[in-house]
């Protein structure tokens, strides 16, 4: 049971998937702070009925937990966009066209005999078995 929980871990792509997810979870925290600190401050500062709070509303105005905060949706929306768009033209792009390179330098692998040319070895074959060797009228 151990040798086969430790056969899972130590193949490749579970290594890679492991990398991926840390990578991804960092290059992911600096996303968001870039959006957080150079995009949600431009998107705040259009204002809406409390320009402090950004864009959005309150749905009622004494209490201040019914806030739609409209600039951090649309702060997460860009966010994702630049994750999807970094992972996608820097690992889903290269990836494609590494696997494209291989595919094309694969040769194909011997051509298997048709049916008659193995119907004519297993004659030959049991002629010679049989001390009469291949007759050249039959070729």
């Amino acid at each position: 049971m151990l040798k086969g929980f430790k056969d899972f871990l130590m193949r490749g792509n579970v290594v890679d998937l492991a990398v991926a997810v840390v990578i991804g979870a960092a290059f992911t925290a600096i996303v968001t702070a870039f959006t957080n600190g150079l995009i949600k401050p431009l998107i705040s500062s259009i204002g809406g009925s409390d320009a402090a709070q950004g864009l959005g509303f309150r749905i009622l105005k004494e209490n201040g937990s019914t806030f739609m905060d409209f600039g951090g949706v649309i702060n997460a929306a860009i966010n994702f966009v630049i994750v999807a768009a970094i992972v996608y033209f820097l690992v889903v792009l290269p990836v494609k066209h590494l696997q494209e390179r291989r595919k094309r330098g694969q040769e194909p692998g011997p051509a298997e005999p048709t049916d008659v040319e193995l119907l004519i070895e297993i004659r030959d074959l049991l002629r010679a078995q049989q001390g009469n060797g291949p007759s050249s009228r039959d070729n």
